[in-house]
C-alpha cells in the first residue's frame, strides 16, 4: 500500500501540517525535525501526491498539451516527426523553469474542462486546430492558453504560429522559377480557416502569379502521413497526370510521395520534382535531399512556453501573436527545366 503523508507524520512524530511545511520549504523549520521528517520520506518511500499539492498551492507547475487525435483508436498525430520535435520542445523549456506537462490527445469533440480542473493545471498550450465549439469550451477553463499552428482570432488566446500561405507560396514560385508549369499539389484534410487551406491558398497564388491555371484535379487530399504520401503519388500516376513537379504541404507527405514515385519505376528529380514543407532532419539525409520550406519547429515550442509562463506571471497579459520566420531550403530533388 502506498505511504500516506499521515504515515510519514506519525513515523517522524510530527504533525501533517509539518510534513507539508518541509515538503514545500514553505516554513522555517529546525534542522532536527527536517530531518527526522526526510528520514521517514525515505524509509516509507514516499511520493507526494502531485496533483492534492497543486490544489493546495497557488500553482501547480504543470502544463498541459493539447495534441490532435484525427484518427479513430490508437493512431496520433504524433507519428509526424514534426510534433514529436515540437513536444519535445515544450518539454524542454518548461521543464528549464520547473514544470512538467501533461500531454493529451483530443478529438474535435472532446471537452478538455474536466481534465484542466482535476490537474489544477497552471496553463495550456495547444497544438493544431480545432472547430470554435472547442475553443468555446477552452475559455471556460480560465487559465493562459497559448495556441500553436492556429488561426483562431478570439482575443483569449496566444498564439505562435508561421505564414504557411506564404510558406506554400515560395515552395512553389520556386518550383515554376524552376520552369516547371504542371505542378500537383498534395495536402493535408483541407479544414476552414485551417493550416492546410492556408497552404493550398499560397499554391493557388504562386500559380496566379505565373500565369498558370488552377485545376482541383492536380490537388490530392488526404492524411499528414507517409502512407498518404504515397498513395497520392500512385493515384497520380495512374491515372496518367502529366505533372513534373509535385509541391508537399509537409515533408512526411513528400517523403512518401518520393517513394511512391520510385516504386512506379519513376525518378526524382529527372521525372518528377518534389517540394516539402516543414524541413524535418530526415529530410537531409534522403537521396536525393528535399527541398522544403524551413519552419523553426523546435522554436515554436520554445516561444509558446515563454508566452505561457510570461502570461502566468502577468495574469493581465493583453493577446500576444508571433508569427516565425520561414526560409527555402534547396536540395537536389527538383530539376531545372530548359
Amino acid at each position: 500500500m502506498r505511504a500516506t503523508l499521515k504515515d510519514v507524520a506519525q513515523l517522524a512524530g510530527v504533525s501533517s501540517a509539518t510534513v507539508s511545511y518541509v515538503l514545500n520549504g514553505k516554513r522555517s523549520i529546525s534542522e532536527s525535525t527536517r530531518n527526522r521528517v526526510m528520514d521517514a520520506v525515505k524509509k516509507l518511500d514516499y511520493v507526494p501526491d502531485l496533483n492534492a499539492r497543486g490544489l493546495s498551492m497557488r500553482d501547480s507547475k504543470l502544463i498541459g498539451v493539447v495534441v490532435p487525435q484525427t484518427e479513430p483508436g490508437d493512431r496520433l498525430m504524433l507519428q509526424n516527426p514534426f510534433y514529436s520535435e515540437v513536444l519535445g520542445s515544450i518539454e524542454y523549456y518548461a521543464r528549464q523553469q520547473g514544470y512538467h506537462i501533461l500531454i493529451s490527445a483530443t478529438d474535435a469533440n472532446a471537452s478538455y474542462l474536466t481534465l484542466a480542473k482535476q490537474r489544477n493545471l497552471d496553463g495550456i498550450i495547444v497544438i493544431g486546430m480545432y472547430p470554435s465549439e472547442f475553443y468555446q469550451q477552452m475559455k471556460k477553463t480560465k487559465i493562459p492558453i497559448v495556441l500553436i499552428d492556429s488561426y483562431c482570432n478570439d482575443y483569449y488566446y496566444h498564439n505562435v504560429r508561421i505564414d504557411d500561405a506564404y510558406g506554400s507560396y515560395l515552395a512553389t514560385q520556386y518550383v515554376l522559377q524552376c520552369g516547371h508549369r504542371e505542378i500537383a499539389f498534395f495536402v493535408g484534410q483541407l479544414q476552414e480557416n485551417g493550416v492546410m487551406k492556408k497552404r493550398l491558398a499560397g499554391y493557388q497564388k504562386a500559380l496566379n502569379e505565373f500565369s498558370v491555371p488552377y485545376r482541383t484535379e492536380y490537388v490530392f487530399e488526404g492524411q499528414i502521413d507517409y502512407k498518404s504520401g504515397i498513395q497520392m503519388a500512385e493515384t497520380m500516376i495512374g491515372q496518367k497526370i502529366p505533372v513534373t513537379a509535385v509541391v508537399a504541404a509537409a515533408d512526411i507527405l513528400a517523403i512518401g510521395a518520393m517513394k511512391g514515385i520510385y516504386e512506379l519505376g519513376y525518378k526524382v528529380p529527372n521525372d518528377i520534382s518534389v517540394v516539402g514543407f516543414d524541413d524535418l532532419e530526415l529530410s537531409g539525409y534522403l537521396t536525393p535531399g528535399l527541398t522544403t520550406i524551413k519552419q523553426q519547429i523546435s522554436l515554436k515550442g520554445q516561444r509558446a512556453v515563454e508566452l505561457l509562463l510570461k502570461h502566468i506571471a502577468q495574469p493581465n497579459l493583453t493577446k500576444q501573436e508571433e508569427i516565425l520566420p520561414l526560409q527555402l531550403i534547396e536540395r537536389a530533388s527538383v530539376r531545372k527545366l530548359e
